[in-house]
């Protein structure tokens, strides 16, 4: 494995610029995650490493050698795609093999058996190697595909939302499966999705992007806890975050310059009234099983957060709110630290 740098990278098509001065490290063994909307350059950074796009400013570094202008073919690199892009001519194992007998980097038949083997294995797909590719699942046909990428041992792995195109039970199957493969190879990842439940629950590290821009990198914790703006917020948490407008809270002790304030399910509780000065309306109820989600309307504003399933609440009840360490933005929407009330 190795680590990967991008130095002020950017890339313009015609009038839009997709990539505007990335800058960002993916360490070696690390699991990096890119976090954005379609449109965001998420896609357009992945190609930009792999040499499939060239960048207009900016190099790139793999392993400590710089390979901005090098050809694919030479950069060992390995890339997983939204499609399964699989042979549906050959077996499961000749499309895992497929790899190693390129004339580029051509692997005697032993090792090649020995490589496919294991990485079936790892797959947990090693009973359907016989198997044409036409007679596969979507989770099997997305394994194989990325053990096309697992059989070659690449320098990194990078992996344009490869599991966008399943089902709900098979993405959180697979999100595990992958997350287990790259702790026991040790494995380099860079990973792009929209998906901020597979950026929390498989990244050493999550970069947040917007417009090609990087606005934030940290560890999931980091980016939960600790978004640089409203935006970052806005990416990460179920139920979403709720914003609201200071002004709406004048009984609040709020720091200089607060214009809004990011309210998560664990920064607003609710309760009977008994005297306080913020009350809301419940409007609806969703029962969750092990959880409710209540959404609530305060001064015109819908807010969403989780109750007790236990918890008596009816429709069209009012109920008093307690903000317990909002996050607070300014007008341009920046982070204010609570620290400078």
């Amino acid at each position: 494995m190795a680590d990967v740098i991008l130095r002020n990278i950017s890339k313009r098509f015609g009038n839009v610029e997709a990539v505007r001065d990335l800058c960002l490290a993916v360490n070696d063994g690390e699991f990096v995650v890119l976090l954005g909307p379609s449109g965001a350059g998420k896609t357009t950074a992945l190609r930009l490493i792999t040499g499939l796009e060239q960048p207009d400013a900016g190099s790139i570094l793999i392993g400590g050698r710089e390979v901005t202008h090098d050809p694919p073919g030479v950069r060992d690199i390995a890339f997983v795609f939204q499609q399964y892009s699989l042979y549906p001519h050959l077996t499961v194992y000749d499309n895992l093999a497929f790899p190693l007998r390129s004339p580029a980097r051509r692997v005697p038949e032993p090792l090649i058996k020995k490589r496919v083997e294991q990485t079936a294995e790892l797959l947990h797909i090693s009973g359907k190697l016989r198997n044409p590719a036409t007679r596969l699942s979507g989770g099997e046909m997305q394994r194989v595909a990325i053990g096309r990428a697992l059989v070659r041992d690449p320098a990194i792995y990078l992996m344009d939302e490869p599991l966008s195109s399943l089902d709900a039970k098979l993405r959180a199957e697979l999100r595990l499966e992958l997350k287990r493969i790259q702790l026991e190879l040790g494995a380099t990842i860079l990973y792009v999705t929209h998906d901020q439940v597979e950026a929390m629950t498989m990244a050493s590290r999550i970069g947040v992007i917007r417009d090609g821009r990087l606005l934030q990198l940290g560890s999931p914790r980091e980016i939960y806890e600790n978004p640089a703006d409203s935006y970052v917020a806005s990416r990460i948490g179920a139920p979403p975050i709720n914003f609201l407008p200071a002004r709406l809270v004048p009984e609040v002790v709020l720091p200089a310059g607060t214009e809004m304030l990011g309210i998560r399910t664990e920064h607003l509780q609710i309760g009977k009234r008994n005297g306080g000065r913020l009350v809301g309306r419940v409007h609806r109820v969703e029962h969750l099983g092990e959880q409710n989600h209540v959404h609530l309307e305060y001064k015109g504003k819908m807010l969403v957060t989780l109750a007790d399933p236990h918890q008596p609440l009816d429709a069209g009840e009012d109920v008093e709110l307690h903000l317990l360490h909002p996050l607070y933005f300014d007008a341009a929407g920046r982070r204010i630290p609570a620290a400078m009330r």
